[in-house]
């Protein structure tokens, strides 16, 4: 199993942001991944819709004989995870808002948070303030329609940098002095929020952790690849592929081919 590759899979390209960290840690493993553009976001769908896809996702990449999984999102895991964890055999890694180094950053104990929808009202945003923020202020801002300006590789149109201004000034004026990109998505738009929001606050994105995560988890299963192992990706999309390809081909500066995702 040591050669095989880590699925990564997300509601559509957000967690391609999770990939390319993934790719820097690890050079030597493999990435497959699926976007679920065809059903983005996710932000807005039931629990119970989000669960079923990310187990039908992630039992097609256990099919393509995957070692791991990476759920790049974190919608996804608040709704995926504990099932994916209950019915596969292999390892899973979830990833969740930054809201604890948030926490340790910030200077003037106000934290804004940018969340999708469902994350914002959830029980594992709600556990997170609840072990994490009980000594900080804490905000946090839905912010409706950026992840189809990401969904489109529009990172920086004067539409979308309205948007950001609509809700990334309130937590400025109410004296956050550090955001927490709370979506996998939001990464991409980090240059803009950082604009905004300018540069006095701290933006906190979770990538990293999740691809230092990865390493550990494998390692602790003796699945880490050889170094100096080839290097394979392939990618698929439940969207449209022609579409996805030159989006994912924007956001990674680099051209990738994009399959159709079975339908079954």
């Amino acid at each position: 199993m040591n050669g095989a590759p880590v699925g990564i899979f997300d509601s559509g390209v957000g967690g391609l942001s999770v990939f390319r960290e993934v790719r820097h840690a690890l050079p030597s493993e493999s990435i497959y991944y699926v976007a679920d553009s065809g059903n983005a976001p996710w932000g807005d769908k039931t629990l119970e819709f989000v669960r079923e896809r990310g187990l039908k996702i992630a039992r097609f990449l256990v099919g393509q004989g995957v070692k791991a999984i990476v759920i790049g999102s974190n919608t996804g895991t608040a709704g995926s995870a504990e099932a994916l964890r209950s019915n596969l055999a292999i390892p899973v890694i979830g990833i969740e808002p930054g809201v604890k180094p948030a926490v340790a950053a910030t200077k003037s104990g106000v934290v804004g948070a940018l969340v999708p929808a469902a994350m914002g009202s959830s029980d594992r945003m709600a556990s997170l303030l609840d072990r994490f923020g009980s000594d900080v202020k804490v905000i946090t801002q839905p912010v409706p329609g950026l992840v189809e300006h990401v969904e489109a590789a529009d990172l920086d149109s004067s539409e979308l940098r309205r948007m950001v201004e609509g809700y990334v000034r309130p937590l400025i004026d109410a004296g956050a002095d550090t955001i927490v990109l709370g979506s996998t998505h939001y990464v991409f738009l980090k240059a803009i929020v950082a604009e905004v929001a300018g540069p006095n606050v701290t933006l906190i994105e979770t990538g990293t952790a999740v691809a230092r995560q990865l390493a550990r988890v494998l390692a602790d299963h003796a699945l880490m690849a050889p170094a100096g192992s080839r290097y394979e990706e392939h990618f698929w999309t439940s969207g449209d592929p022609v579409e996805s390809q030159r989006v994912m081909s924007a956001l990674l500066a680099r051209k990738v081919v994009v399959e159709k995702l079975p339908d079954r």
